[in-house]
């Protein structure tokens, strides 16, 4: 609603008739802000449920808390600083869930439908023999000289972009050719005489 239509919500005497619970102020102000508080939760990117949730949490608020509202502020600014408050509340809750239990996640990305599984696990041997190859790879790129071991991971690794990496380890462009092109043979020739 306009500013026009909502002001009389910050007069001292329809404060009062909240502060006192009257039932016709109550539904005025409910009707007036529900719907703005349920496209303001869409637009902080929670889903519906989450949405109509939030805005459920926002009224029991408001009406536990209006009774130490002053009127300094539009009542529209006191509403929706408790809505953004909830909003916060609501979004740590839902960190903690799913911090706490990845297990349906993991199942789901692990499992077909129809109960099998979508990528078979690996063949313990296999496992270990990429595990130690991973390793191999890791102790020959530690052994590359700085500068190398620099551009080789930025590219190959972070997958930066030439410009980029150019730019962080202020060489040109040949230089960083010439840089990755000794480091690609020198792991090469480490992991050959390794493996």
């Amino acid at each position: 609603m306009g500013a026009k239509k909502d002001t009389h919500f910050s007069h001292p005497d329809f404060l009062l008739l909240l502060k006192n619970r009257d039932s016709a102020a109550v539904s005025k102000l409910v009707t007036a802000y529900t719907e703005h508080l349920y496209k303001a939760a869409l637009g902080l990117g929670f889903d519906e449920p989450n949405s109509e949730e939030l805005v459920q949490r926002v009224w029991s608020t408001f009406f536990d808390v209006v009774a130490s509202f002053e009127g300094r502020s539009h009542i529209r600014t006191f509403i929706f600083g408790i809505m953004y408050n909830k909003a916060s509340e609501l979004r740590r809750e839902e960190k903690k869930y799913s911090a706490n239990d990845p297990i349906e996640e993991v199942m789901e990305s692990r499992f077909a439908e129809d109960g099998h599984w979508a990528n078979p696990p690996t063949d313990p041997e296999k496992f270990m023999a990429s595990t130690q190859m991973m390793a191999l790879i890791q102790k020959c790129i530690d052994r590359l000289p700085l500068s190398q071991r620099m551009a080789f991971c930025l590219k190959e690794i972070d997958d930066h972009g030439s410009s980029d990496i150019c730019k962080i380890l202020e060489v040109s462009v040949t230089n960083l050719g010439v840089l990755l092109y000794r480091a690609r043979n020198r792991l090469r020739e480490c992991i050959e005489s390794k493996s």
